[in-house]
């Protein structure tokens, strides 16, 4: 993979964007242990009973992202960032099927950190990787089944068009049991400094390559 790197006009708009990259390679994904489906269930299950008394507003991450996606001219009340939609599954006890084990950690993480995560099969990307806003032209299938308009919303594009927003991700990116090489792409609260960055990102290489096994690189692109 080549480099990432974020939009001028992202940054014109919100200065302190952020993203946290991470490669993996040599990862083997296959169906959930069951530890980590357990896992994913207890925490969802605890989360709803904190949401019967917390409003969704009192969690800093979806405040953040709500804020940003404005900035960008997104209305987040139609277009949700993916980790405040995770949430209010979960606040109507709508919990989250097991996919496999990487999108189970994705959406795991999701939900811990309050941020959008996306995690995408390297070998089906090709070139480099630009964080911007969509135009006419930018459309995909997505995992929701629909051909989505991603004009006007953040999306994630490589040499062959857009593959992955945090709104809704494209099918030709998805993590598959035939998965070896992957990218992650962590939508950083913007008021986060340097080191809770780098911080919070190491964490998810070491937690996904402990279940997954392979080697991982991160960085974090401002």
């Amino acid at each position: 993979m080549g480099q990432l790197t974020i939009s001028e006009e992202i940054m014109r708009r919100v200065p302190q964007f952020k993203i946290g990259v991470i490669t993996y390679n040599s990862i083997v994904v296959s169906d959930s242990p069951q530890m980590l489906k357990g896992r994913f269930r207890l925490y969802q299950e605890e989360m709803a009973i904190q949401l019967e008394s917390n409003d969704l507003i009192s969690y800093t991450g979806i405040v953040e992202w709500r804020k940003a996606f404005k900035s960008l001219g997104i209305d987040p009340g139609r277009y949700r960032p993916s980790s405040e939609a995770l949430f209010r599954r979960v606040k109507k006890n709508d919990f989250l099927p097991s996919v496999n084990s990487a999108v189970d950690v994705n959406n795991f993480l999701s939900l811990r950190h309050q941020i959008p995560f996306g995690i995408y099969d390297l070998n089906q990307l090709s070139g480099s990787i630009t964080i911007r806003v969509g135009t006419s032209e930018d459309k995909y299938l997505g995992i929701n089944g629909r051909v989505n308009n991603m004009e006007g919303k953040l999306l994630s594009a490589d040499d062959q068009g857009a593959f992955g927003s945090p709104i809704v991700d494209s099918k030709r990116s998805i993590i598959t049991e035939k998965t070896t090489s992957a990218v992650h792409i962590v939508y950083l609260q913007p008021t986060m400094n340097e080191s809770e960055c780098r911080q919070l990102v190491q964490s998810v290489g070491n937690m996904f390559t402990q279940i997954h096994g392979g080697n991982f690189q991160f960085s974090i692109v401002t």
